[in-house]
């Protein structure tokens, strides 16, 4: 089967089934200039992600973290939908998809106009206070670590700062030269400050789960972008539907962990499918 009949049966598949639920992961994004985090075996790149209860519960760690994000922040802060993103936006007015789960942190889904969305592991652009429960703007937690870090600043291309962003807003830096970075704190009440996203080791909060699961049952398909399903959190509505007979299409290079669940899958990227649904 061909590109263009793939396309085809993809159309089809949206046109057949009127509650259509998409689960979106890392690589509809990297059109957008967000690397993915796995290779097209479904292996994760680069260093081991930052555990959220040793976030927690060591300095050190948070230390590492925030320098790291420091640094690849303004990945995430410039990035833009791509066509793909907007694509998905104009089939939910177009009512043809009944919602977006997004294992995305980037914000993405919401720049580019959709609103029936839920993001599983929450969103980089705010900032949680652990203390006071306050929510305060990445950027301007930004702001606050460039003038307390600004030897870490990230320069661009004639500057000697230019670390490898990753999805989440991390960044490959080593850290044994930083050991005085700077910590942020919140402003309204001194106490620890962690991204408003899910870490691993972490549950994804109860309320949010049982609004996935709901969409996950009313859902008469699924149909997979962008992600490997590698995570749990997003293999598991996969299993969910295989279980109840739903079908599942999907659009991803490489592997998936459901690739004996998909009915039907579109080795390619996103940003080049999605737009000809329309």
């Amino acid at each position: 089967m061909n590109l263009n009949q793939q396309i085809d049966h993809l159309s089809t598949f949206l046109q057949r089934h009127e509650r259509v639920l998409v689960l979106t992961g890392a690589g509809l994004s990297t059109a957008s200039g967000i690397p993915d985090y796995r290779d097209k075996d479904g292996v994760r790149r680069g260093r081991s992600p930052i555990q959220g209860p040793d976030f927690r519960k060591s300095e050190a760690v948070r230390r590492r973290y925030w320098a790291r994000s420091m640094a690849g922040y303004p990945t995430l802060a410039g990035a833009a939908p791509n066509a793909g993103h907007h694509a998905l936006a104009a089939l939910e007015r177009a009512g043809r998809i009944h919602g977006i789960i997004t294992q995305n942190v980037d914000g993405l889904h919401t720049a580019a106009g959709s609103r029936k969305l839920i993001e599983l592991h929450g969103n980089i652009h705010g900032v949680l206070c652990l203390d006071c429960r306050a929510v305060h703007p990445r950027a301007e937690i930004q702001d606050w670590l460039a003038q307390a870090n600004p030897s870490l600043v990230p320069t661009g291309p004639a500057g000697e700062v230019v670390p490898e962003a990753r999805p989440d807003g991390d960044a490959e830096v080593e850290l044994d030269e930083f050991q005085d970075f700077q910590l942020p704190t919140c402003a309204a009440c001194g106490g620890v400050l962690q991204p408003d996203v899910i870490f691993f080791g972490d549950n994804i909060p109860p309320q949010r789960t049982a609004d996935a699961l709901q969409w996950a049952d009313e859902a008469d398909a699924v149909l997979v972008v962008g992600s490997s399903l590698m995570v749990f959190s997003g293999y598991r509505f996969a299993k969910l539907a295989a279980q109840s007979n739903k079908p599942i299409a999907a659009i991803n290079l490489g592997k998936t962990r459901a690739d004996d669940l998909i009915g039907l899958k579109v080795e390619a990227s996103a940003v080049e499918i999605l737009p000809r649904l329309l």
